[in-house]
């Protein structure tokens, strides 16, 4: 049996502000991997990197999920930090985070300080953005896997699907953010005090968000204190490995159902999110742009802007979703919690719950509704038509990046519940989550493991959570791999040269052609064959 010091907390006089702090730091991760995903592609093909190189660069988000998540998930499981089992790392990653991002917008002039050969230095710069890009991408990961079981630790079963709804609107907000600062020529606005260019400023923000949001959170989240836990042998870096690929052989038929369906909508999700921005920018450049912003002194400014400009609107429709969703779609263990409406609204809202689909069924025609979309993709000749199709994802990814969190935590809390055995309730004066009366939950985290309780409800640890999460990471991190292979297949066949425009200092006979149709295209319309199949694994998990 663990044995536990204390008992979680999140400051705040109301649910929405407890939820609000417990997940205020995805808003800097999402600011984080939107400055990444709508300048860095294009910053890459500026140095001069074709798109199939640049493609494998991205096999920095996967390998970090796919190493670093499990691992980090493992050990914080079994960390016995007075500072609680989350929160250190969570500050580390964003620190070392935010180090790497300003190396990332600087590297040219960093690199210029000290090599004076031209050519030498933007060999070295290349070098030096890619490596930057790969340790922003694994200290990123530490902070997710830490944040995510943070939230899993903290709320009790049926609040599972509140906080991963809050998290999903936390993301949005982040991302809103990133595409906001980065639609705005920051120069203009602030002047070359932070930066000359639009990209070096945006690596500044992000920086100062990440760490601002994540000390926040830790600020605001008290963990209890793992004393003990069931096994106390210390583990090396080959038993934890061995951990994981043990729980991974024997998931549970459910999680693993969670896992499949993941493991399908991420192969169609990953060039979206990875490339979308850019391809907006090209179709833009290609199709719409004035002669002006062709001649431009800054084309990778003008493409992300570009991009940013079409995300801001879905960025708009992915925050009101993420706060209209949750409303009108039943949680996966609604039976475990009902709110008691007013009796002057009782029959209307019994009415609504009767009509609302279930969080199964949206996240299944989520995945219809973002392969019909993309299989358009490769047909777009125009900004508006491109912008029109990212947009209609904009709701599907509020699900997707809601439900498989929501079903996971229920999973892990259920066997967190049935395998930890009954607790000691220490308090009634906890700020955990309240009922819609106000009156204070059963306390969740106890001191130690007792004899039952029988006022106390049955309540988990979430002791599984960082292993469990890690797992669905890796479910998440292999579509990765396999996207980035297919696209570095089709960029190389597509468009094997460099970029014609953003890469302005080579000569035309190193640039690819503009004739045939768009290498990220082709990637979107592939994601969305992936999604169709994603669509028959995640309807499994009514049978399973």
């Amino acid at each position: 049996m663990s044995r536990w010091l204390g008992q979680a907390s999140v400051k705040g006089s109301t649910e929405a502000s407890r939820m609000a702090l417990l997940t205020l730091s995805t808003i800097g991760v999402t600011f984080v991997w939107g400055v990444e995903q709508t300048y860095c592609t294009p910053y890459l093909l500026s140095l001069g990197l074709t798109k199939s190189k640049t493609s494998l660069v991205w096999i920095a988000g996967p390998l970090s999920g796919l190493i670093v998540q499990p691992i980090v998930g493992t050990l914080a499981d079994k960390s016995r930090s007075k500072w609680g089992r989350r929160r250190p790392f969570i500050m580390a990653g964003a620190i070392i985070s935010a180090l790497f991002l300003l190396l990332l917008g600087f590297t040219e002039d960093i690199i210029g300080f000290f090599i004076t050969d031209k050519k030498a230095a933007q060999q070295l710069a290349v070098t030096a953005a890619v490596l930057a890009i790969y340790a922003v991408d694994f200290s990123i990961n530490i902070v997710m896997s830490a944040a995510k079981s943070l939230v899993v630790d903290t709320l009790p079963i049926e609040k599972q699907q509140t906080g991963s709804a809050w998290g999903s609107r936390m993301s949005a907000i982040g991302h809103g953010i990133a595409f906001a600062t980065g639609a705005v020529d920051l120069p203009s606005l602030f002047g070359k005090s932070l930066g000359e260019t639009q990209f070096k400023q945006l690596t500044v923000f992000a920086a100062l968000g990440l760490v601002g949001t994540c000390a926040t959170t830790c600020w605001a989240v008290s963990e209890r204190v793992l004393l003990s836990s069931a096994s106390n042998k210390q583990e090396g870096l080959y038993e934890v490995a061995n951990h994981i690929w043990t729980t991974m052989v024997h998931l549970p038929p459910r999680i693993r159902a969670i896992c499949m369906a993941q493991f399908w909508a991420w192969i169609g999700w990953f060039p979206f999110l990875f490339y979308s921005t850019t391809w907006i920018g090209e179709t833009y450049f290609r199709y719409d742009a004035p002669h002006d912003a062709k001649q431009s002194g800054d084309a990778l400014g003008e493409v992300g802007r570009a991009g940013s400009k079409a995300f801001i609107i879905y960025s708009i429709i992915t925050f009101f979703g993420s706060w209209v969703l949750p409303l009108v779609i039943k949680s996966p263990d609604d039976q475990s919690y009902t709110h008691r409406p007013p009796q002057s609204l009782k029959p209307f809202v019994d009415k609504l719950n009767k009509h609302k689909p279930d969080l199964l069924t949206a996240w299944v025609c989520a995945h219809a509704t973002f392969a019909t979309a993309m299989l358009f993709a490769p047909f777009a000749r125009s900004f508006k038509f491109a912008t029109v199709l990212v947009c209609i994802c904009g709701l599907p990814w509020n699900i997707a990046s809601w439900a498989p969190h929501a079903f996971l935590g229920v999973e892990v809390n259920k066997l967190s519940s049935a395998a930890g055995g009954s607790y000691r309730r220490l308090s009634d004066a906890s700020l955990e989550m309240s009922d819609t009366n106000g009156l204070p939950r059963t306390s969740l985290l106890h001191l130690e493991n007792g004899p039952d309780d029988p006022m106390a409800k049955p309540s988990s640890t979430g002791e599984l959570s960082g292993v469990y999460f890690g797992i669905l990471n890796i479910y998440t991190t292999i579509p990765q791999f396999i996207g980035t292979m297919l696209s570095t297949v089709v960029f190389s066949i597509l468009e094997p040269g460099k970029s014609p425009e953003l890469a302005h200092n080579a000569s035309p006979d190193e640039q690819h052609s503009t004739d045939g149709p768009n290498g990220v295209a082709v990637c979107l319309f592939i994601g969305a064959l992936s999604a169709i199949i994603a669509v028959f694994a995640t309807r499994k998990l009514k049978y399973v």
